[in-house]
């Protein structure tokens, strides 16, 4: 699972938002947010440039990544 450090998720909607745009990429992704971290973590197919894009297209920045 990669985690993606996501410091402008703030809420709920933010959550389901960053979540739907994951899905719409790759509709088998495994998607946890963490809103106390500020970081999701996703288990996909697509390389790590193309999760950060769709979290990008949702309207949130990614400040970083870990490989678990």
């Amino acid at each position: 699972m990669t985690r993606f450090n996501v410091p402008d998720m703030s809420c709920e909607h933010c959550t389901s938002a960053i979540e739907k745009a994951i899905k719409a990429a790759d509709p088998n992704a495994m998607v946890e947010c963490d809103l106390t971290a500020l970081s999701v973590g996703v288990d996909s197919k697509l390389a790590d440039e193309a999760l950060i894009a769709a979290i990008n297209e949702a309207g949130y920045d990614v400040r970083g990544t870990t490989t678990a």
